[in-house]
């Protein structure tokens, strides 16, 4: 029973659809209807501007954080499920919301928020790997993906000197979730037709 709960609070917690909240609430619009039609920061950030972007960024990673943390509360204090599967948990959230008839975003700032909540050190160095990357190339698909691959190759050189199977195997999961999510980027980055940011 209470890890059903746990489980369900952590998907009910990834479902939050910042993105389409803000842009209704502060923008009247949803951006669904523009750009991409995703609800992911990036679209945000290209259909609403900066502000609203960087504001529904902080919120999906928060998402993240905040399901892996769920272990930590009184409430949840003899729950038997490990805070990675919460993490997971809300990251498919956060791709399937129930609360945006299950069409969410790319899962990339929710899984940095599963791993801040797990261990900053990791977020710490996807974050500066992120930005050097994205400085470089202006594309926001093909960055997301080489900071997933770096979070996949430290997670693995992670399990073998402390043996920490349970990241090793959540991160593999989230680097499939995001290139399988960035399927169209990918063909549009082999096409030479993937937009670049102007912000930065």
């Amino acid at each position: 029973m209470l890890n059903g709960l746990i489980i369900l609070c952590a998907y009910l917690i990834g479902s939050i659809p910042s993105g389409l909240w803000i842009g209704k609430i502060f923008y009247k619009t949803d951006i669904r209807e523009h750009g991409s039609g995703n609800l992911g920061a990036t679209n945000t950030f290209r259909t609403l501007g900066k502000t609203a972007g960087l504001v529904v960024t902080v919120m999906d990673i928060l998402k993240g954080t905040a399901a892996v943390l769920l272990v930590t509360l009184p409430v949840f204090s003899d729950t038997t499920i490990h805070g990675l599967i919460l993490g997971l948990v809300a990251v498919i959230g956060h791709m399937f919301p129930i609360f945006a008839s299950f069409r969410g975003g790319k899962a990339v700032a929710t899984s940095a928020g599963v791993l801040l909540g797990y261990s900053w050190p990791l977020f710490v160095l996807l974050f500066i790997a992120f930005i050097v990357t994205l400085k470089l190339t202006k594309i926001v698909s093909l960055t997301s993906m080489i900071a997933a691959l770096v979070a996949l190759i430290y997670s693995i050189i992670y399990f073998f000197v402390t043996g920490d199977f349970a990241l090793a195997i959540l991160v593999a999961c989230l680097f499939i979730f995001i290139v399988y999510r960035h399927r169209a980027n990918i063909t549009r980055i082999k096409n030479g037709t993937e937009p670049k940011v102007k912000w930065l």
